[in-house]
């Protein structure tokens, strides 16, 4: 049985998801905040471009391409608090609304907030003592 083809999120290709990735990390990379964070945990950030790319056209394309646990990739890591993903989310939307159209960069910064709740949240969630009631913010 095959797969049904789904329409896009919002309006994006893949040539645009890999520059918009490519240049948001190249941001990172030069980043006071972000940048120690990630040269400690990349090593090869072609290859983590890549991963991270799939990750958008699945998210946004409905390639199917990804195959990751971003959520426990984050929480593993202790540098990464969860004060920055304000801050990666905002570099993430300054890039977007340089690279993408608004008809791509809105909806994606949107998409981008929203996972960035969820990722703040578990990694806020599993850094707290076992018995301290749960972060709802």
């Amino acid at each position: 049985m095959t797969r049904p083809i789904l329409t896009p999120r919002f309006p994006a290709t893949p040539e645009q998801i890999n520059a918009q990735v490519h240049a948001f990390y190249a941001r990172v990379r030069e980043d006071t905040m972000l940048g120690p964070v990630f040269n400690k945990h990349v090593h090869e950030w072609h290859a983590h471009e890549e991963k991270i790319a799939a990750f958008w056209r699945n998210a946004i394309l409905f390639e199917r391409s990804y195959d990751g646990n971003p959520q426990r990739v984050h929480i593993e890591r202790p540098d990464v608090k969860p004060e920055l993903f304000a801050h990666w989310l905002d570099l993430f939307e300054e890039v977007a609304n340089q690279m993408l159209p608004p008809e791509t960069a809105t909806p994606w910064v949107a998409l981008a907030r929203r996972i960035g709740v969820g990722m703040k949240a578990g990694v806020q969630s599993a850094r707290q003592p076992k018995d301290a009631p749960p972060i709802l913010r």
